[in-house]
C-alpha cells in the first residue's frame, strides 16, 4: 500500500526538479559513501549528526567528572560520597556496555 500522500510527494520532487533545486549538489556524480550498517545507516546518521552518544559514553563522561571533583575535594564525607557515586557509576557503564 501506497503512503498517503505519496501523490502530493511525487508533486513536490517534480517542481523542485523543474525548478533545478537537485542541480549542482554538494557530492554529485560521486558515489555514495560506503557504510558499514546499511540498514541501520539513517538512525546511525541521524545519531552522529545531533551529537549522540551511546550510554556508556556519557556515563563514563560522568566518572570523569567525579574523579575530578575526588581529587579536587578535602572534605573526607563529601569525598566518601564521591566514591560511592563512583562505585554505582562504574556498575552501570559496566551494564551500558553489555546492553542491559
Amino acid at each position: 500500500m501506497d503512503h498517503p500522500l505519496i501523490d502530493l510527494i511525487n508533486q513536490k520532487i517534480r517542481a523542485a526538479e523543474e525548478a533545478g533545486d537537485f542541480d549542482n549538489l554538494e557530492g554529485a556524480g560521486k558515489p555514495l559513501p560506503k557504510d558499514d550498517d546499511p540498514e541501520n545507516a539513517l538512525i546511525n546518521r541521524l545519531i552522529r549528526e545531533n551529537g549522540a552518544v551511546p550510554e556508556f559514553v556519557s556515563l563514563s563522561r560522568e566518572l570523569r567528572k567525579l574523579r575530578d571533583e575526588l581529587a579536587e575535594t578535602g572534605d573526607r564525607t563529601r569525598r566518601r560520597d564521591i566514591m560511592k557515586e563512583m562505585s554505582m557509576m562504574e556498575a552501570r557503564i559496566e551494564l551500558a556496555r553489555k546492553g542491559r
